[in-house]
């Protein structure tokens, strides 16, 4: 069974109140659609960062984000994830301020998970840099992760 690595934006699509933004529905629809259809059909993973930052915000908000998080496993901690972040960074693929979306990257390449599941197209899921990315993790080792929003999941709707 393919891994995948869930991050925060997917979990905090998926248990949001439906919002009045069209844009911002539709990924709503889509983070609760591929937890209810495809999920069951991958081992799915998360990380320490995902639940620190699901537990930022609002109380409730943050509780529903915790519980669809509940049993999901947890990625043990991996020393070289701040030196690949560093360097994603340092190459200019993610602004300094995109840290966490670094680490996130980090974390899941060195995982080795077949999928980085986000709805982040800012830093993590962005056209134009996943190329140098993808091309980073193998100069490092670490090749074989596709970064992809829940959509890609769904094939011809």
């Amino acid at each position: 069974m393919d891994l995948v690595y869930i991050e925060t934006s997917v979990i905090s699509h998926a248990t949001a109140r439906p919002s009045s933004d069209p844009t911002t529905l539709a990924l709503q629809q889509q983070a609760k659609r591929w937890l209810t259809e495809q999920r069951p059909h991958y081992e799915v993973v998360t990380s320490q960062l995902v639940i620190d930052e699901a537990s930022l915000g609002d109380p409730d908000a943050a509780r529903r984000r915790l519980a669809a998080l509940d049993r999901i496993p947890v990625l043990p901690a991996n020393p070289d994830v701040d030196s690949v972040a560093d360097e994603i960074i340092r190459r200019h693929m993610m602004p300094p301020s995109a840290r966490l979306d670094a680490l996130h990257v980090a974390t899941a390449a060195l995982a080795g998970v077949q999928y980085l599941l986000t709805q982040n197209c800012t830093h993590i899921a962005n056209a134009t840099e996943l190329p140098r990315i993808y091309k980073l993790l193998q100069e490092l080792g670490l090749s074989g992760m596709l970064v992809c929003a829940p959509i890609e999941f769904f094939g011809g709707i």
